[in-house]
């Protein structure tokens, strides 16, 4: 079982990645860019990342591309649109795509890197 505080830096770095989406997003649409309105686009994807989470079990192994991050991934997406559906945001197709690969990009990106220097770390021992 990883220690505490990787645990809790992994939370918050895909907490961050999905309010860095949800941020990008609404500069790219000339949304205005308050923490209200930020809030109010993340909400969905937050809840779908507590839910990947829970889903990944994730604080066994918070790091792992696969199988936590892929479920994270998918819990944040899927329960995100469900949600933004839900409650009146848009959920066209194309955002679907974009905000899955996106998410993607984050979500297991970071991950990815964590993954590589571990290695590169561990060589160099």
């Amino acid at each position: 079982m990883p220690d505490r505080r990787t645990i809790v830096v992994a939370l918050l770095t895909d907490l961050v990645c999905v309010v860095i989406f949800c941020t990008i997003g609404r500069r790219s649409h000339a949304e205005g860019l308050s923490v209200a309105g930020i809030a109010e686009t993340a909400w969905p994807f937050l809840a779908g990342t507590a839910v990947g989470w829970l889903a990944a079990r994730a604080w066994r192994r918070p790091l792992a591309l696969t199988p936590t991050g892929v479920l994270v991934w998918l819990c944040t997406v899927a329960v995100g649109m469900v949600l933004r559906r839900l409650s009146g945001q848009g959920v066209a197709f194309s955002f679907v795509i974009v905000a899955s690969l996106v998410t993607a990009l984050l979500l297991l990106g970071w991950r990815g890197l964590a993954t590589a220097l571990r290695r590169k770390q561990i060589q160099r021992s």
